[in-house]
């Protein structure tokens, strides 16, 4: 395990295609938002889908297949991509330093280190996430019926792309649209209503996503496969320049 890997270890982790997340406990709220809102967030060729929503999870993953557990969260927009419907991510806090860089550079999930919570009880179930001082987002749900099955979400649209070593506004090489499934076996699927609070951000700036409804709030006790990626485009890097910072804590300088 030394800085040049064996050929016996690259075998090893080049196996593990599939991401194995079992006992996964998610905290989720699915939200409508302002059409317009969500077209201005989807970087092209990403259009939005038929209905405007956002999505919000909040997880933690007792076991894996990389390695120990950790806590997760994302937000989604719904989007489309050529026929298919599905969602683009623009955030995914983590709350472990070696859960951050698999998803980042094989995928281009936007990850950044925060301190993230969850917890239940009885039928009350609270979530947030912090970064820097601040709880951007925090859910508080209570649940009241259960569901047999998990709505179709479709796959994760993400975008792959390698700053100018240089500085100048650009990329070097070219930049990719990532398609990505995850498979979902579903344990336990509760829902109930829930409150949404959306904190200003500078670097976290989740509040953006004006809430117009909670549609539903929901528990979801899974186990989950991630599957392997594929590259399903080459995309315009200067139209995508203005989306592409979203892994970092933007500093212009000032």
């Amino acid at each position: 395990m030394g800085w040049v890997k064996t050929k016996e270890e690259l075998d090893k982790y080049f196996k593990l295609r599939v991401r194995e997340f079992i006992g996964a406990k998610m905290l989720g709220v699915m939200i409508e938002t302002r059409p317009e809102l969500i077209k201005s967030l989807l970087p092209p060729p990403l259009e939005p889908a038929k209905d405007p929503q956002a999505l919000i999870f909040i997880a933690e993953y007792p076991q894996t297949n990389l390695g120990p557990g950790y806590r997760e969260a994302a937000l989604f927009i719904r989007c489309q991509y050529q026929d298919e419907e599905g969602s683009y991510c623009l955030s995914m806090p983590v709350d472990a330093e070696a859960r951050m860089h698999n998803g980042r550079d094989i995928y281009g999930f936007p990850k950044k280190m925060a301190a993230i919570h969850l917890e239940r009880k009885d039928q009350e179930i609270v979530g947030w996430v912090e970064r820097g001082g601040i709880r951007f987002v925090e859910i508080k749900a209570e649940l009241s019926g259960t569901l047999p099955e998990l709505p179709k979400l479709g796959p994760t649209f993400l975008f792959k792309a390698m700053p100018a070593a240089d500085l100048t506004p650009g990329f070097d090489g070219p930049v990719f649209l990532v398609r990505q499934q995850t498979e979902i076996e579903m344990k336990k699927l509760e829902i109930g209503g829930a409150e949404v609070t959306l904190r200003e951000s500078r670097h976290d700036p989740w509040a953006e996503i004006e809430v117009e409804k909670v549609i539903v709030a929901y528990y979801l006790v899974s186990n989950n496969r991630m599957q392997p990626g594929k590259v399903v485009a080459e995309v315009d890097p200067e139209a995508y320049l203005p989306y592409s910072f979203m892994k970092t804590d933007f500093f212009s300088g000032e």
